[in-house]
């Protein structure tokens, strides 16, 4: 897919969705649960901090699925990642998802979790993308800021929830990657999360929009959101 077709997918969906959304409230991002090193090193990114479509910003939601609090739901149909909370409320965040992400459902826990990862390539990416096998860690490296890796039965699933510094596609499905989220939501979600969390990503076609809009598609109420 072409970047000029993934943007216009993004901003097609943002159009059709803002109409619904009018009720979400947004908030910017508290810097004041970033670390030094945070601060340092998204102050040196290289790529343009594109601003997310409206719909995929961070926002608290009403949650009518039956998932325990703490659980994370990957919703990779409809690019929304959702960290359950009490009371029928979910943090819901927009994603870019790709081949990996839509190739693999099921039920994982976060096996792992690192702080400004380094990204080590699978020999099909090194073929295809023309990478190097070793990306040291930094504000232009793929993995982004923080990295939850997912294990099933015990084992690595090659299966993560990431940041990006491509946070134009978030929204968008391109053609490599696990799930990323904006650095910044990716601090957020990582701050919230442990080793053991639960993870439910859903089969294709078992999202909530378009199939079933109510969770996707309604407003929330005050709480954490991104306005990057």
């Amino acid at each position: 897919m072409s970047s000029l077709k993934v943007m216009l997918g993004v901003l097609a969906a943002g159009f059709m969705l803002s109409g619904c959304m009018q009720a979400t409230h947004y908030e910017a991002t508290n810097t004041q649960n970033f670390k030094p090193k945070d601060k340092e090193l998204l102050a040196k990114i290289r790529y343009e901090n594109t601003p997310v479509a409206e719909p995929f910003r961070r926002a608290i939601v009403d949650y009518h699925r039956k998932e325990s609090p703490g659980t994370i739901v990957v919703d990779s149909d409809n690019h929304y990642l959702y960290y359950v909370m009490d009371g029928g409320k979910a943090i819901r965040y927009g994603i870019t998802v790709g081949e990996e992400a839509m190739a693999w459902s099921g039920i994982a826990k976060v096996g792992s979790m690192t702080e400004w990862p380094a990204w080590h390539p699978t020999p099909g990416e090194i073929s295809r993308l023309g990478v190097p096998t070793y990306v040291a860690p930094g504000p232009d490296n793929p993995m982004g800021s923080r990295a939850m890796y997912l294990y099933s039965g015990g084992k690595d699933t090659l299966f993560r929830i990431h940041g990006t510094n491509q946070p134009e596609y978030i929204g968008a499905s391109i053609s490599s990657g696990c799930i990323r989220l904006t650095n910044e939501d990716a601090i957020d979600l990582y701050n919230r999360v442990k080793v053991g969390t639960i993870v439910v990503v859903l089969e294709p076609k078992h999202g909530d929009s378009p199939y079933n809009s109510r969770l996707a598609l309604q407003g929330g109420g005050t709480g954490q959101a991104g306005s990057f």
